[in-house]
């Protein structure tokens, strides 16, 4: 789903917007205040986190809708399914926090989260 659209359904409470980005990512890039920062792959190393089931669970409550944030769009997704797989009405939000690479392979100018406005922060 489009950032702007994830946004409106978090701001009206009709869904829980969750950064599976790393703590790293967010510390250092940014992060959207009231977020549920839950890593879906842990820094260093990149490995599977092993707590997310239980973290995303305790984090949404019955009935609300799951928008997964990310760098670009793309762990979100894995993450989107495995939220459905566990029975949330989930939806991964396209672009990410950062936008794709342009030509100069930087992100931050191609789309993305920040790009479109939206609220975040850094440091």
């Amino acid at each position: 789903m489009p950032p702007a659209l994830a946004y409106s359904w978090w701001q009206a409470g009709d869904a829980v917007l969750v950064d599976v980005r790393t703590d790293a990512e967010r510390e250092w890039v940014g992060f959207v205040p009231g977020a549920v920062a839950l890593a879906w792959k842990q820094w260093p190393g990149m490995a599977m986190n092993q707590g997310f089931d239980e973290g995303l669970c305790a984090a949404v409550e019955p009935g609300k809708k799951v928008v997964l944030l990310c760098r670009s769009g793309v762990r979100s997704v894995a993450a989107a399914k495995r939220a459905t797989e566990l029975g949330f009405e989930a939806y991964n939000i396209l672009e990410g926090f950062e936008g794709d690479p342009d030509a100069n392979a930087q992100r931050g100018r191609k789309g993305g989260w920040r790009l479109r406005g939206l609220p975040w922060r850094q440091g």
